[in-house]
């Protein structure tokens, strides 16, 4: 059912989506500790008292720890909650190992130095667990000349080899050579360069 308070309408929550989060009235415990939406301790209290704070406030009381004794609850937008929890879980799983495609980019005209600084990031990239693309990009007239960025690529992938397999042989996307890597099981990582690392051409 819906809630109604102070004139306004709260919209039942979609729960599925975070089915260990109770807010107002679906918290259960006899007695809770309350923070309010600046983090200020609001001490212990019984959860009709705590739900009505946060009326006041025209916010929502959710459980955020429901394990401590007593669980502890926040005075607080649950919308915006919501939000910040989904985008923690997201910068969580980013970081998690193997979650991310990398993209290492060139050029056929990619200097030595520069070439050997995005290398060691494709290994140290692989090392760590991520599917790595590297692309050679194309511009002007080199589009004339593709054999350059292709006899690059295959050096790229002959020096990297131990490293990775290959998902994807490399092919032309428009004006881009992509070859698709994953991590070859058993590589270690790579040591971190020095030199920071270079993406873009």
């Amino acid at each position: 059912m819906p809630f109604f308070f102070l004139g306004g309408f709260i919209a039942e929550r979609n729960f599925r989506q975070a089915d260990r989060i109770r807010i107002n009235e679906r918290i259960r415990a006899r007695e809770v500790r309350v923070i309010d939406e600046d983090g200020g301790q609001l001490g212990v209290m019984q959860p009709f008292e705590a739900m009505r704070l946060a009326r006041e406030k025209g916010l929502d009381l959710v459980e955020i720890s429901p394990t401590a004794d007593p669980p502890v609850c926040k005075i607080t937008d649950y919308g915006k909650f919501q939000y910040q929890q989904n985008k923690k879980a997201h910068e969580q799983r980013k970081s998690s190992r193997g979650s991310q495609l990398k993209e290492v980019k060139f050029r056929p005209a990619t200097a030595e130095h520069d070439f050997q600084v995005r290398k060691n990031q494709i290994i140290r990239f692989l090392g760590e667990g991520h599917k790595v693309r590297a692309m050679i990009f194309h511009r002007g007239r080199e589009m004339a000349h593709q054999e350059v960025g292709r006899a690059k690529m295959t050096r790229l992938l002959g020096e990297i080899g131990e490293h990775c397999q290959i998902e994807t042989m490399p092919r032309m996307e428009g004006n881009v050579l992509v070859a698709l890597l994953a991590p070859k099981k058993g590589a270690g990582v790579a040591p971190r360069s020095n030199t920071a690392a270079q993406t873009s051409a």
